[in-house]
């Protein structure tokens, strides 16, 4: 069975809203888009393209897949690290996926499309931001692992990784401080 890893920046307070740009989410009145911005290190590319060499399919809901395709799709071929990647965008609005190359719109039966793929031939299912979704394949105990980047601060507020009222229990596979501050974690769920 694939392995879905969960890669996320996060604060210190378990926000995941936004951290790459000001104008990423604005949702609920969050004004500190873009805080991982003055932490960025090259080691925190790195781990991500490690990432990326285990996985062959990205799993995103409707608003990181938008901004990730924006970002991305644009890119000559050579430089767009996701452009033989399959891509699944979980939307109930979304009527079309063509704005990002080899990707497909899972609109219903979440949790039993996720575990369809969890069960198909392949690399890991990476996946990130996507706060929605994020929740739910958390209630459902569908991720395998936790791949963090901890940021040295506390944003007060925005969407948060793990749901309320969801007990997760982790065990600690892989940790190490990065230059700026930032605290890579890895975790596997304790089942």
């Amino acid at each position: 069975m694939r392995k879905l890893i969960v890669h996320q920046f996060i604060s210190l307070d378990g926000v995941i809203q936004a951290p790459g740009g000001v104008d990423e989410d604005t949702d609920g009145g969050f004004v500190y888009g873009g805080w991982t911005i003055p932490f960025w290190h090259d080691d925190i590319g790195m781990r991500f393209s490690q990432a990326m060499e285990t996985a062959d399919t990205l799993l995103l809901g409707r608003k990181t897949w938008k901004t990730h395709g924006d970002a991305f799709e644009p890119m000559p071929p050579e430089e767009n690290p996701f452009g033989n990647v399959k891509k699944y965008v979980v939307s109930t609005t979304l009527k079309s996926s063509a704005a990002w190359s080899n990707s497909t719109i899972i609109s219903r039966n979440v949790v039993e499309e996720v575990r369809k793929l969890k069960n198909q031939p392949g690399k890991n299912i990476l996946s990130d931001g996507s706060s929605v979704l994020m929740h739910t394949l958390i209630e459902n105990d569908l991720v395998d692992e936790f791949v963090l980047h901890v940021y040295p601060l506390v944003l007060g507020g925005g969407k948060k990784l793990f749901p309320d009222g969801k007990y997760v229990k982790l065990k600690l596979i892989e940790s190490a401080p990065l230059p700026t501050g930032v605290l890579y974690q890895r975790y596997e769920p304790v089942r």
